[in-house]
């Protein structure tokens, strides 16, 4: 642990950044996500189906036309999100509206090649009204899956995620903070090099609790700051806390969302250490499967004390994080067996921030 730092009277010191209700949220979805592609592809054929309804109002009119459509505009979408595909990383990076811009352009540049594909092989239907049919139909569209995809993204925005998390730590944070500073200054005089050592790991962990936190971080940052706050709680609890840590397979480059493992602790000890008077063991696994994270915390459940409640907060804002960063390319799930309490995330092994 480094030392305190001294302070710089010439140093600009910028205000903390808050959790910013404001903050943009207007960007295009990742379109190498498995959750994103299937999203689009079950919109897109909904509604071909409801357009083709509207024209046809006989059954099998409307079949036939339906299996037309689609047998078009499938092949179309799959076209479509290759190329957007490859442009994601530079279309986060440019103008949201220049981005929106280019969108439609490939699509109508794709849509342009395949009728004239089309027309190849079915001269009788080469006429501009048609084309212009195309070209309306996939501009609107286009503009409902961006506007589909920009409501989802604000309301799953770390804004409104955080908002909820914040909740939750300004009713344990004061409880955490007093017993972590009493447990400080019981140490001030028998053991002063490790109560500074512990007055520098919770100021780090509160600096990163009031961060900006919409950025995926090295797990090993996350998991340093796992430690600062189990190496706090054990001040107190001491022999009652045991941490059985089984990360031997961490990969080095991994990529996380913040906050993703220390609220999930926080709740361990919480729920599963605080109320017993026996020794407890709380087990984090992590390992790296194929091009999977797996992440595995569990903590034992009391039988004699009543449980303490506030916890499905926490749990339901790392699911919508992990739903804002992965869609359905991660999973989150609890369960409760055997006399202990389980969490495990999966999640794409990434390198480098998205």
């Amino acid at each position: 642990m480094q030392a305190c730092r001294e302070s710089n009277p010439s140093e600009v010191i910028e205000p903390m950044a808050s959790i910013s209700q404001n903050a943009p949220v207007n960007s295009l979805p990742d379109f190498r996500n498995l959750g994103v592609m299937l999203r689009i592809l079950v919109i897109v054929t909904g509604l071909t189906l409801l357009a083709e309804a509207l024209k046809n109002n006989a059954l099998v009119r409307w079949l036939e036309a339906s299996a037309a459509a689609i047998a078009f505009v499938l092949p179309v979408t799959i076209i479509s999100l290759l190329i957007l595909g490859l442009a994601t990383a530079w279309l986060r990076r440019i103008d949201y509206r220049a981005a929106i811009a280019f969108v439609v352009i490939i699509e109508l540049a794709v849509v342009t090649a395949t009728v004239q594909f089309v027309w190849v092989l079915l001269p009788e239907d080469n006429s501009l009204t048609v084309l212009v049919r195309y070209w309306l139909f996939t501009v609107l569209l286009a503009l409902a899956l961006i506007g589909y995809f920009n409501l989802r993204n604000r309301a799953l925005s770390p804004a409104l995620a955080e908002a909820r998390l914040q909740a939750l730590q300004a009713r344990i944070r004061p409880h955490f903070l007093f017993n972590s500073l009493n447990a400080v200054l019981s140490l001030m005089r028998a053991e002063p090099r490790r109560a500074e050592t512990a007055l520098e790991d919770l100021s780090e962990l509160f600096r990163v609790l009031m961060s900006d936190n919409r950025k995926l971080i090295p797990l090993e940052q996350e998991l340093e700051l796992c430690r600062q706050y189990l190496d706090i709680e054990s001040l107190r609890l001491e022999d009652r806390l045991n941490v059985d840590w089984r990360i031997e397979e961490l990969p080095d480059d991994a990529m996380v969302p913040p906050l993703i493992l220390q609220p999930l602790l926080e709740n361990a000890v919480y729920h599963g250490i605080e109320p017993s008077a026996r020794p407890g063991t709380i087990s984090i696994h992590i390992q790296r499967k194929s091009e999977r994270l797996e992440m595995t915390l569990s903590n034992p459940v009391p039988e004699t004390t009543r449980p303490q409640s506030g916890n499905k907060m926490a749990l339901a804002n790392i699911g919508e994080r992990l739903q804002l960063h992965f869609d359905a390319e991660a999973t989150f799930a609890t369960r409760s067996e055997g006399g202990r309490f389980e969490v495990r995330i999966v999640l794409p092994y990434v390198k480098g921030v998205i």
